[in-house]
């Protein structure tokens, strides 16, 4: 089973940028596609963007397609997320997240605890 540890978070200025790390152990990330979800105050979880380990293929929702980048480093066993032009909306609890299968779409098996983006308007 894999654990996840999400770091990077903090408070940037709407237009800046922050960069999410996610530390993966108990397994080679290389066997799992691997995503990012946030959760707003008072809304559901959302997905984000996910990286499939065919091809480290991406997807992203609509929303943050063009300003947020996933990427993986295997070697490292560590899952990025680049997030550019942030918006206040774009503020909430940031989720890593594993599974097995070769798409980085929902759903996903494994969960990091969270870190927290805030975006100041």
């Amino acid at each position: 089973q894999v654990q996840l540890v999400e770091s990077g978070g903090g408070l940037v200025q709407a237009g800046g940028s922050l960069r999410l790390s996610c530390a993966a152990s108990g397994g080679s990330n290389r066997r799992y596609s691997m995503g990012w979800f946030r959760q707003a105050p008072g809304k559901e979880r959302e997905f984000v963007a996910g990286i499939g380990t065919f091809r480290d293929t991406t997807t992203y929702a609509d929303s943050v397609k063009g300003r947020f980048t996933i990427s993986r480093d295997n070697a490292k066993n560590t899952l990025y997320l680049q997030m550019d032009s942030l918006k206040p909306e774009d503020t909430a609890a940031y989720y890593c997240a594993a599974k097995t299968g070769i798409s980085g779409r929902p759903p996903y098996d494994y969960w990091g605890q969270g870190i927290q983006v805030t975006v100041s308007s």
